[in-house]
């Protein structure tokens, strides 16, 4: 290897579409995303608008190598987040072990989270020798549906609709902070996270499901299509006031219902690895485990 270096950068354009190529090459070489959608909501987006997020580049004789972002510090525990990538045909060269470097020293001294998608044996390895413990893990559960599936009983009083752009997100975003207030990465989201995901191609309002009680948001069911054979759970939340009403389950089986309906042959979920209650939920809707992301931590 030689004419390596990794830098801070805000990416131009063209160093946007290169980073995005090399995502795209350890997707298929390794079998799954190696960025979140945030991750990549922030590399499309965010990365040359320095919307607090820091950007970070490894380049062999001018070309990317590598990639990896760190999040700002959150609040109030003031930890930070990241993520990193390497091209397949360029690892085992030290660029993961320097991008890691790079994000230990921008943490400055906060704990650092990194995630670990697939938690593949290569980034355990990486981890550990970076110094960096696993601490969390993220279930993928699926499940099939080409099988029958219960009707939603909503409990008594609460009503469903469908999102309206342009009308519902500050309600909703109030909705969520409270359905997610022990979450930070999903009830910490601003109206400018909420904006991302509506100019998605994916984004349907008529798979945004929204219950109500006495005219106020009560719970929701976010659906998202994947592809024509893949849907998602992407977030069921409720107000901590409906809790063990059964309204969670309700909405959740809308939800898939909707994609059942569009066709869509399988239903895929994310879960804390400790989220007990919620996993037996998934389980008894016919949920099984599929894959782990892993997240990795050290104090820097």
């Amino acid at each position: 290897m030689t004419g390596s270096q990794v830098t801070r950068a805000e990416l131009t354009a063209p160093q946007v579409s290169e980073a995005l190529a090399l995502v795209d090459a350890a997707r298929l070489a390794d079998g799954v995303a190696p960025l979140s959608e945030h991750g990549m909501l922030h590399l499309r987006y965010d990365s040359a608008t320095s919307l607090g997020a820091r950007d970070f580049i490894a380049t062999v004789d001018g070309e990317i190598a590598g990639y990896a972002y760190l999040d700002p510090p959150s609040a109030p525990e003031g930890e930070v987040t990241g993520e990193l990538v390497v091209h397949p045909e360029r690892r085992r060269q030290g660029l993961g072990r320097a991008l890691a470097g790079e994000l230990v020293a921008a943490a400055d001294g906060h704990v650092l989270h990194l995630w670990a998608h697939g938690d593949l044996p290569a980034a355990a390895a990486l981890a550990r020798a970076a110094g960096f413990d696993r601490f969390r893990a993220l279930w993928q559960m699926r499940r099939s549906l080409r099988e029958p599936l219960d009707q939603p009983v909503l409990p008594a009083g609460r009503t469903l609709r469908t999102f309206v752009p342009g009308q519902d997100e500050d309600d909703w975003l109030s909705l969520n902070g409270r359905a997610f207030a022990k979450h930070p990465e999903q009830g910490g989201w601003t109206r400018h996270d909420l904006e991302l995901r509506e100019q998605e191609s994916w984004f349907d309002p008529a798979g945004f499901f929204i219950a109500e009680r006495d005219g106020q948001m009560a719970g929701f069911h976010w659906t998202k299509v994947h592809r024509p054979d893949l849907g998602e759970v992407y977030v069921v939340g409720v107000d901590p006031a409906e809790q063990g009403s059964g309204l969670g389950r309700a909405l959740t089986l809308a939800g898939l219902r909707h994609l059942q309906d569009l066709g869509v042959a399988q239903a895929m979920l994310y879960v804390d690895e400790d989220n007990v209650p919620a996993i037996r939920m998934y389980e008894a809707l016919g949920f099984t485990p599929a894959t782990i992301d892993a997240m990795y931590h050290r104090t820097c």
